[in-house]
């Protein structure tokens, strides 16, 4: 049943919930929904926790991700996906939208919409995609006055540092970046990049006790490794952040190349999720029963 109309409605808040799943034994898996569909979609397929990627959010608007969209184009996303699916989301909030006031602007929205988590970088605008070359970043202290602020203008929001200094700071880099940010209030580290099993070993070791996510992205600096592989190097989370899109965007080129040639879709049929197939995912039917048990309206007498 779609979880708008659901009869169990979470009731806990979705930074609650999260951390409920944090605290659960094994690695909590999030992989990447760009919309409301593939939020529904992940959920059928057994996820309890999704992510939110800005690579996705602009490369669906056709953007590239320079950090060029706002707090509300955002929270349009959150919003779809939260709502369609009920599970909690992390969300990334690039480089916090400005500075710490813009930061705290940004927790709070994000969180009224919907969101459980959101994950800051240490990069300086424009940001780019952290497997990239070439990223400025801000200084230490900037970063951790911006981690400070989202710490202190959340309710139940789970705060996630991320740092960029991989590339440019190596592990030692990384760490004392990651401790700085731990002790201003961040909930979980995110360090991104990191390029050898090796490096991953090294920022859980330099970091015990605390929360670590780890970027499974495709065609990154990262190499390909299972949940499970990086379960057992220690880490907490990991993500897929643009997975969804990717698969998606293929699927939709090839729609296109058919028809311009074709002038037909039919050569593309067996790859289509069907009517009754789409519909069973968004719950026309639940919808429907339920507009039908609502009670119409009667206008009061005014004559009693």
């Amino acid at each position: 049943m779609p979880y708008l109309i659901a009869a169990d409605h979470p009731s806990a808040p979705a930074g609650a919930r999260l951390r409920a799943q944090l605290d659960s034994p094994g690695i909590l898996r999030l992989p990447g929904a760009h919309n409301g569909m593939a939020a529904l979609q992940a959920k059928a397929a057994g996820f309890e926790a999704l992510y939110l990627s800005g690579a996705a959010m602009t490369a669906s608007m056709g953007l590239p991700d320079l950090g060029i969209i706002t707090v509300d184009e955002v929270a349009f996303f959150i919003r779809q996906i939260a709502r369609a699916s009920g599970l909690p989301l992390l969300v990334d909030g690039d480089t916090g939208y400005g500075e710490a006031l813009n930061v705290m602007h940004m927790v709070r929205t994000f969180e009224e919409t919907g969101a459980a988590a959101v994950h800051l970088e240490d990069q300086l605008l424009p940001k780019k995609c952290g497997h990239l070359n070439d990223k400025k970043l801000a200084s230490p202290a900037d970063m951790a006055a911006k981690v400070a602020a989202a710490a202190k203008a959340r309710r139940d929001l789970v705060i996630i540092a991320r740092t960029d200094a991989a590339a440019s700071e190596g592990v030692e880099g990384t760490v004392a970046r990651a401790k700085l940010y731990a002790e201003a209030g961040a909930d979980a580290i995110f360090p991104e990049a990191l390029s050898s099993i090796e490096m991953f070993r090294e920022v859980r070791a330099a970091l015990p006790g605390v929360k670590l996510l780890a970027n499974m992205t495709e065609f990154g600096q990262t190499p390909s490794l299972t949940a499970q592989e990086f379960e057992d190097l220690g880490y907490d989370m990991v993500i897929w952040p643009v997975s969804s899109l990717r698969v998606a965007n293929r699927a939709q080129e090839e729609l296109y190349t058919a028809l311009a040639r074709d002038g037909a879709t039919k050569s593309m049929l067996n790859r289509m999720q069907t009517r009754k197939e789409l519909y069973g995912t968004i719950g026309l039917g639940e919808f429907e029963a339920l507009d039908q048990s609502i009670a119409a309206s009667v206008a009061p007498d005014w004559r009693m």
